[in-house]
This record gives structure tokens, sequence and C-alpha cells, in this order.
């Protein structure tokens, strides 16, 4: 065998040894762009939309009308004077909002919730939970007639004062455990969605009330009224959507995919959309209702518990034992996010959008017939205006948008819960927005340079960067780009950026279509994890790929790489190496195998520019003897003559014998009856391991050395076997030693 010098190897093994602590830099600039919905729905975006396509412009203008000191707000309706009606839980009431922002209590309920409003004219429904009841409230001058709980709210100092103005009548109390919805038709008849059992009720102008409608649903969660006089309503249990005649006559327009309708809303044209959540159950049409969590948790599977609920209950503390109550149920049931779908006048359905992430609780169309959905448990409001096309209009600062109302002015008023606030959105445009990125992570210290834009209008772009991924741990300030001059960044150089617009209304509608950084991440050297060896494995040649690996797909220049473990076969007389490394600036890499023998100086090339993380070779190229192999990995692939990096690791030593043991001095002789045999086993290397003994063609048969333990290089033995009947006998010795080596020999003896 030929043997190499390490010296003479080239790039590989001085690079580690002369490693020293400069960094050199990368020779590739990478590009980190953001443009699609994906990427930039990572981001923080106030006053500006996301649209599904990508790109981001100004949102209608949002504002918070109120905050209230409920922790829930599960309805909303507005009266023709534009004053906003709010139905709150935690506690119970309800509140009048006018146009100039003032907050007064017209209700508070003896019950935990009030779950539903409707606007009758003058007259406000509420409809309350659990075990429900259905209240008319109005303004007549006269004392409260449902005694409710005034005198605590005027303990909380966070209260809005109680208008005694308004008195509360009782019209309908069913006999079930929830009350999900009302709705109202030009006639002034109020219809009650009700749950376990699933049913409608009917209470007319005058309060009188009959079942509408029964259901072999477990809930009826939603209910909306189609220009036709129609009731249309959603389930919860088989996910249905039912349109109910003026007479009570129910046809199941759609069986959802999912389990729970939670909310419908129709357009002028008789399109009636609906949300849907849960995933169904063969064979089960129970509601599982799931608990809105409190600021600060976060939404589990069911049947785990948060550490803000009552082990075995889901409900908050402080919830239990109230009235009797269970699980305060919401929608989200099983999970999975949400869907809405689109039914034509004609029943005929198509889904219009879907999340895993989000939950929709609530419908309504704008001003301009837009769909707009409120969802949680990120607070978004969704512009839905196609199949799959829609925008991430706005986020509220409470977890969860759970109701929406158009006012006749075109804004757009929604109701949150965690904790329970109002906004008003629209009609008109943000006067200004801005967005900020996500953090992006360099893998390593990089040099910021020159920014790429497209967009137009009015549009002010920001970068900072910094050495932590928290930008609030002494970042560098925010620093203006110069869009028109071919600026670059002029930030420090550090592994993490970030970017941020600021939009402004003009002529010109401002928008932001990507944002392209480019940067040149210092070289880092690339390590080796580890390195195996294994006597009698041989390695298979590997095809390449490139498959993504969890990179940032954003950023150009980067490979990710998957590597397939090594396909290896079993072969005695081969050497297998196998190693792992990696390189944080994800460069190519080469690898050279070196090995080292007992007592050595210099390590010998064994092989170079190998690009698979295994190898194998014969072990007959080695002479017997303990080694140590070294894997050194380059990443010159990537980089420029000069630049490039390495990093080596070395093995546990290891042996290599080939060589078999000698047989030495066989004798054999006929004594008494018995073959008497002498012979002494003798290995150059390593220490002999067991030897057998055969006569005459016959089986094998295990014998001990003199001293009874085989563990010496030279072993001596003598024994006697039986001898068969015959003149002459063969006997046949062989020995193994500690690596599987075979020596052997024979000897003829005749008899006396």
């Amino acid at each position: 065998m030929v043997r190499k010098d390490w010296r003479v190897a080239g790039w590989a093994l001085c690079g580690l040894l002369c490693l020293t602590a400069e960094i050199a830099f990368a020779e590739g600039t990478r590009t980190w762009s953001q443009s699609k919905y994906e990427e930039l729905s990572k981001g923080t975006a106030t006053g500006v939309a996301i649209n599904h396509a990508g790109g981001i412009e100004l949102a209608p203008e949002m504002k918070q009308v109120w905050a209230t000191p409920s922790t829930y707000l599960w309805a909303v309706a507005v009266d023709d004077t534009g004053n906003v009606y709010a139905a709150a839980g935690s506690p119970a009431r309800v509140y009048q909002v006018s146009p100039d922002g003032k907050a007064v209590i017209i209700f508070e309920a003896k019950e935990l919730q009030v779950q539903a409003l409707a606007v009758v004219g003058t007259a406000v429904y509420a409809a309350t939970a659990p075990d429900g009841k259905v209240y008319r409230i109005e303004r007549n001058g006269k004392a409260n007639t449902v005694p409710g709980k005034p005198a605590e709210a005027k303990k909380d100092k966070d209260a809005p004062p109680v208008d005694p103005a308004w008195s509360a009548t009782e019209v309908l109390a069913p006999k079930a455990k929830y009350i999900w919805a009302l709705a109202a038709d030009t006639q002034g008849n109020v219809f009650v969605a009700t749950g376990d059992p699933g049913e409608i009720y009917k209470v007319t102008p005058k309060s009188e009330h009959t079942l509408f409608f029964k259901s072999d649903e477990t809930h009826i969660r939603s209910l909306a009224l189609d220009g036709k006089g129609n009731v249309i309503a959603g389930s919860d249990g088989s996910g249905l959507v039912y349109r109910i005649s003026a007479a009570g006559e129910g046809f199941v327009l759609y069986s959802a995919p999912k389990k729970e309708i939670t909310a419908l809303a129709i357009d002028g044209v008789g399109n009636i959309y609906a949300a849907a959540t849960g995933e169904k159950r063969a064979g089960s049409s129970s509601a599982s209702p799931l608990v809105v969590p409190l600021a600060g948790t976060s939404v589990v599977a069911p049947g785990a518990v948060t550490p803000l609920q009552t082990p075995g209950t889901g409900v908050p503390p402080g919830q239990m034992g109230m009235i009797g109550i269970g699980p305060l149920a919401f929608p989200g049931a099983g999970g999975a996010g949400s869907e809405i779908y689109r039914l034509a006048p004609d029943g005929s359905p198509v889904r219009l959008w879907s999340s895993r992430e989000e939950l929709v609780y609530a419908l309504a169309l704008d001003s301009g017939g837009r769909l707009v959905a409120g969802t949680g448990n990120r607070g978004r409001i969704f512009a839905i205006s196609g199949v799959d096309e829609f925008s991430d209009t706005a986020k509220a600062t409470s977890a969860q948008v759970t109701a929406l109302a158009l006012a006749r002015n075109g804004v757009m008023y929604a109701a949150a819960s965690n904790l329970g606030k109002l906004f008003s959105l629209g009609p008109k445009p943000a006067a200004e927005g801005t967005f900020e990125s996500e953090v992006f992570d360099a893998k390593a210290y990089s040099r910021w340079g020159r920014v790429e834009f497209r967009g137009a209008g009015n549009v002010e772009l920001f970068a900072r960067s910094g050495n932590v991924d928290n930008p609030d741990r002494n970042w560098s300030p925010w620093k203006k780009i110069e869009l028109g001059k071919d600026a670059g960044a002029q930030v420090p150089v550090a592994r993490f950026a970030q970017w941020k617009a600021l939009l402004h209304a003009g002529s010109v509608s401002p928008r932001v279509e990507s944002v392209a950084l480019n940067y040149l991440p210092r070289n880092l050297a690339p390590e080796v994890d580890d390195v195996t060896v294994q006597m009698g494995v041989r390695y298979q040649a590997q095809p390449k790929s490139a498959l993504p690996g969890g990179g940032d797909l954003g950023a150009v220049g980067t490979m990710p790489h998957f590597d397939p473990p090594p396909s290896s076969t079993h072969d005695r007389d081969a050497v297998g190496v196998k190693w792992n490394a990696h390189d944080d600036n994800e460069d190519q890499l080469l690898y050279s195998i070196y090995y080292r023998g007992d007592g050595e100086s210099q390590w010998l090339l064994l092989k170079d520019k190998i690009n698979d993380k295994a190898y194998s070779f014969d072990a007959s190229l080695l002479p017997d003897g303990g080694y140590t192999v070294r894997v050194i990995a380059s990443d010159a692939l990537s980089h420029a003559p000069g630049e490039a990096l390495t990093g080596a690791k070395e093995s546990a030593r290891f042996e290599v014998d080939t060589t078999p043991p000698r047989i030495e001095e066989l004798t054999a002789l006929v004594e008494g009856g018995q073959i008497h045999v002498r012979f002494r086993a003798v290995d150059g290397f390593s220490p002999i391991g067991k030897a057998e003994v055969s006569v005459d063609a016959g089986e094998w048969q295990y014998v001990e050395p003199v001293g009874q333990i085989a563990d010496a290089k030279s072993e001596e033995y003598d024994f006697r076997v039986a001898a068969l009947a015959g003149p002459e006998h063969v006997v046949v010795v062989r020995a193994y030693d500690r690596y599987e080596n075979l020596g052997a020999a024979k000897t003829v003896v005749r008899g006396k």
C-alpha cells in the first residue's frame, strides 16, 4: 500500500491545525426576502392589512371605543340612532355605548352570562345563560322590574353608571341549558336558539312565545334571517345548516364537514355564509363546547386542563358551583381550526376560507358587501372577498373577536373577549399604519447590505439589528432607509435583523409588495460531531438529494440538505467509518479521512474529497495493529480560495487484525485407545480466542489451552480425544484469534 503524508493533502488538515479566532466572510451574498402571506403574517401589523396573495396595504381605520370591566363580550347590536349594545359576562350585563363613547349599564342579570342580543325598534332583547331566560329591555323611566345586581355594579369602581331609566321584563324561560343566539324579523318577532335541547322559539312583539322548530341536534348555535322570511339556523353536533320557513318547516341545506356552525351571515343576493369548527365524531352528535381561555393562556385540546381551569371541568376558577353550571361553552369544540362556506341561493356549497389556527366566532357583511370574520385566539379580523381570497385586516388587543355588527353609517363594531373591549372598524381607511417584520436569524454574525423594496405610495422603511432574538434587549435603533437612493441598511454587523414599514395615506394608496434585505454572513468553521468506526461493515455510496430541511425558505443562498442514513452490508474484511457533521452557514462540505497507527506521530491520508458521511475500505490495507481515524470537514466548495475553514474530530482507537494465527508443533499419538494431541497456536497481534479439533472429519470439538484461559497471543494445547476403529486417523486442529481470523493444520496418526 502507498502511504501519503498528510501534509501534502492540500486544504484539509493544515486548515485545522492553523485555525485561529479570525473569522472569514462567506463568499456568497444571501438575501432575506418577504412578500408572501405566510411570511408577512408572522409580523406585527397595526393599521395595515396583509393580503392573501402577499403585500401590505392600509386597513380600515380601527379604534378602541371602550374597554369594559367585564371579561367577556358575547354579542353586539346597533340601533337606528347609532347606540351600541354589548352583552357581557363576568359580570353579566348589557351595556349601552352612545356614539360619543359614553357607556352605561342598562341591565344586569342574575345569571352568569348575557349570551345574545337583538334590537327591535327601541327595545333590546337579551338572552342569558346558563339555564337562561330572554328579557325585553326598554327605556321607559320605570324602575327595573328584574332586580339583577345593580348594587354590585355600583361597587365595581371600573363599571360605568347604571341607567335606572331602563326596565327589563322576562319574556321567555325555555327549559334549556343555553340560549345561544337571537334574531329579529321585520315584523318584530324574535327567534331564540337554544342548546340542550336544540330548539328555536318565537317571541312575538306582544311577548307571546311558541316553540317554532325542534331539531334532533343537541344545540342550535347560530341564527340569521334571509330576505324571504326564512330562518337560517346552524347546529352543533352534525354541523347542519337549516332553512326554516315561516311555518316552522325545516330543511337541511348543508351538512358541513365540521361539527359546529358557529356563525351565519346572509348577503343582499341571498348567499348564505356559514362558519364551522370542530371535528365530527362517528356516531356522535353531542356537543363538547370549548371554554374561551382567559388572557395569558392558550387553547388546549379537549380534556386537557390549563393552569386557569378547575381539573375535570374545563371551567375557569370562580365559576364552579354557580347556579349548577357546567363548562361555559363557546365555539371551538374539537379544535382543528375553522372553515367558512358559501351556500348559493339554490343551496350549492363552496368552501371560501379555512385556517388550522384561527377559530371563527362571528360573521358579518361590511358596507361594501364584503364578508368579515372575527376570530380567535389571536384576535384577528379577516375580510374575505372570494374563494381563498382574503385580507388579514385588523388585530384586536383582546384574544377573541366574538361578535360583529354593522351600523347604518358604515362603521362595523367588533366585540372582543379576554379582555372585554369594543372596537370600531372603518369605513374609512386608516390614515397611517405600521408593520414590523418577524425577527430574522441569519445564524451567524452578518454584514447587512442594500434593501430591495417593491411598493407604491408614501412608504417609509426602517431596519435594525441585534445579537439576541428579542429586539427589546439592546438592539440598534431603527435606521431609516433612503428607498430612492439604492442605499444600504446601515445597521451594525449582527446575527439578527428586522425591518419596519410605515404607510401614510395619500393620493396613491400606499402598498408594500416585497422587502428583501441582502446580507453577508461571516464564515463559521464546520463541526464534525462524532466519528464511529465499525469492523466488518461496508457502506454503500449514497445518491445525492437536496430536500428542504427546515431552513428559512426566504433566505436565498441557503441550501439545507437531508442526508439519508448510509446503507451498509456485512463484510468481515472491511472497515466502516461513519460520521456526523454540520455547518452553521449551511455550506456544502467535503470530507477527508486520515489514519494514524499506535506510536506514530503523523496522520496519513486514506481518502479525500468525500461527499458522503460514510466510507469503508479493505482492512487488509492496514497492517495488524491499533489505529485512530480523523475526519476533516471543509467548506471550500462554498468559499473563495483562502477563505475556507475546516473542522475535525478523531474516532476512538480501534484495532485491525487480518492475519490468521499459526499452528506450530502439531503432534498426535495413539495411546491406550485415545489420541494424544499437542500443538501451539500463535498470533502476531491479538490473543487466541478459541481452538477446536476434528478427528476423521467428525464434528468440531472445543478444546481448552493448558492454562484453561485463552488470553495470550501464544497458547499451548495438550489433550486427548477418543480414537475411532481403524489403523489410521486424520487429526485437524484450528484456532481463531480475537478477530475471528482462522488458522488450521492437520496431521495423520497411525495406530499401534
